[in-house]
Formats: structure tokens, C-alpha cells, sequence
């Protein structure tokens, strides 16, 4: 008798996003939540390895 009302999705944007290289690991993070437009030593935190610019949809923020 009752329902749920549905909850809205945010809307997704294609971010600019720093993305892992190593192929075992999915770390990854917004391009905007970085100091430096190219940082010279940006590593995964999570295994140390490269990161390279990249591409998601995200909800906006």
C-alpha cells in the first residue's frame, strides 16, 4: 500500500581524473583534488605505481 519514493541519480559529467597504470589496482582520483597540472611525482597511493590522465563519468560535485 505504501512505496518508496524513488530516489534521483545526480547527474554524471565526464572528469578529468589521474588513473592508476598498474593493471591489478583501481585507484584513482579527480584531476581537480590535485595541487600541480602535471605533478612530476604523482604515484598511486594504494600501490606506488604511475598514474596518467584520464577520463570518467562522475556525479557532479
Amino acid at each position: 500500500m505504501y512505496r518508496k519514493k524513488e530516489k534521483q541519480r545526480p547527474s554524471e559529467t565526464e572528469t578529468d581524473v589521474w588513473i592508476c597504470t598498474h593493471a591489478a589496482c583501481n585507484g584513482w582520483m579527480r584531476a581537480e583534488f590535485t595541487f600541480d597540472e602535471k605533478p612530476e611525482e604523482l604515484d598511486c597511493p594504494l600501490c606506488g605505481s604511475p598514474m596518467e590522465r584520464g577520463v570518467k563519468m562522475l556525479p557532479q560535485m
